[in-house]
């Protein structure tokens, strides 16, 4: 009886080790992963910046730019399935640290590019740094308990970040030692980062997935309708953040004629709050449901969007003491407001989203994070180009928002009639 007792007693002591082993491991997996997706994203954006030298040497067009911006996106949004099944199959740790460490003598060779098709080039191999986040999703979010998961994966999406530091870091750079020096620290950090990663991170059997599910099948999980609407809102979300987030430097420089270092730091306005506060937004997300806070994320867009549409409008009309001339349209700080609101809109939303994978789909996140990925990444293709394309167009800056504004129409008509006519929104937030 005692032996019993004792034995009992060991296994407890032995069982609360292990716990508090496992947790230990499991925030140093979210902490270094989180830094690692952090400076991916950094890199990723990087033409959002040393783009503006790049397009007045080469004298490019905005479709020309919007191309050379998206270029990376287009890599990193087609890795993002195989990427995400692959880390079902071999684990996060070495899916990651083999990625990363494949994008640093892209990164490093861009330094030396001098024509155009050269940077398309070297923007598809260093693209490779965006699908770290179909790798980094489904392994944090295995170390956690269902109830953390949304927080988790918030927690890690923060670093989305890396689109602000890109704006701190690389105009500093810039300035001082030229456009070329970027990509040579920019490599160098890289490769520090995949040190820390592997020093830092870990690997558990348990979260292993065992499939011989080929890339095609995978795909057929576009046929169900739940992913096809998840991935048109994180083609918002998530596609918007990334194509403003590139978009929005030369955007001030033009508006309003900014230096590149004061853009830089005004547009981090937006891409700071859509990045780092996405952990509050998975936190949201687990305590009143991806549904709610998808929702209100939309509207909150849909308004922010159609003030930023409204272009810069002079009007004159005939009065009793004769014409007088109106000035409508948005000052600097206005439309920085603006940008900064629509950034924690969308920080929510790209959590909410992915709640949403985690409630449907707890035996399949890397697949379906990775397919609905890769919707975002096209989002985040397509739209620079789009943005570029009107702008050579129109003429008019603000058409990026004016197709931005229908774009979240579609989503807020879809959520409409698939889920707010079955859901109670404002009793349920």
């Amino acid at each position: 009886m005692v032996n019993t007792s004792i034995d009992a007693t060991t296994s407890g002591a032995t069982r609360a080790v292990d716990d508090a082993t496992q947790k230990r491991r499991a925030w140093s997996v979210l902490i270094v992963s989180t830094l690692a997706f952090t400076v991916c994203f950094m890199v990723w954006m990087m033409f959002g910046v040393i783009g503006i030298p790049i397009k007045k040497m080469l004298n490019l067009n905005s479709t020309q730019f919007g191309l050379l911006t998206a270029m990376p996106v287009l890599t990193g949004s087609l890795v993002r399935v195989p990427l995400g099944i692959w880390t079902d199959k071999y684990g996060g740790r070495i899916v990651m640290t083999i990625l990363m460490a494949l994008t640093v003598p892209a990164i490093w060779m861009m330094g030396y590019a001098t024509e155009y098709w050269h940077f398309l080039v070297a923007g598809l191999f260093v693209g490779l740094a965006g699908g770290a986040f179909s790798v980094g999703t489904p392994y944090v979010a295995r170390w956690f308990p269902k109830d953390r998961q949304g927080m988790a994966m918030g927690v890690y999406g923060a670093g989305n970040s890396g689109a602000a530091v890109n704006k701190f870091v690389a105009p500093v750079i810039l300035v001082a030692f030229g456009w070329a020096a970027v990509p040579h620290v920019y490599a160098a950090i890289m490769l520090g980062a995949v040190i820390l990663f592997w020093l830092f991170s870990y690997s558990d059997p348990s979260h292993l997935v065992a499939s011989n599910v080929s890339f095609t099948d995978q795909l057929k999980a576009l046929k169900d309708p739940k992913v096809l609407k998840y991935c048109q809102y994180y083609s918002i979300v998530f596609g918007g953040y990334v194509a403003l987030s590139l978009w929005m430097v030369q955007y001030y420089v033009g508006e309003y004629g900014l230096d590149i270092r004061v853009a830089a730091l005004l547009a981090a306005c937006f891409s700071l709050p859509g990045g780092v506060l996405r952990a509050i937004g998975g936190v949201l997300s687990d305590k009143y449901g991806a549904h709610a806070v998808t929702w209100w994320v939309m509207w909150v867009s849909w308004i922010c969007l159609f003030l930023l549409s409204y272009p810069q409008t002079d009007f004159t009309i005939l009065t009793v003491n004769g014409p007088t001339t109106f000035h409508i349209g948005l000052n600097v700080y206005a439309f920085t407001g603006l940008m900064f609101v629509l950034g924690i809109a969308w920080a929510f939303g790209k959590a909410s989203v992915f709640k949403y994978i985690s409630n449907d789909y707890p035996g399949n996140i890397g697949a379906i994070s990775g397919i609905v990925g890769l919707a975002g990444g096209l989002g985040g293709f397509i739209l620079p180009i789009l943005f570029g394309v009107l702008m050579d167009w129109t003429g008019i800056r603000s058409s990026a928002f004016m197709l931005m504004y229908g774009v979240v129409w579609v989503s807020l008509i879809w959520m409409y009639f698939t889920e707010v006519r079955r859901t109670n929104v404002m009793a349920a937030s």
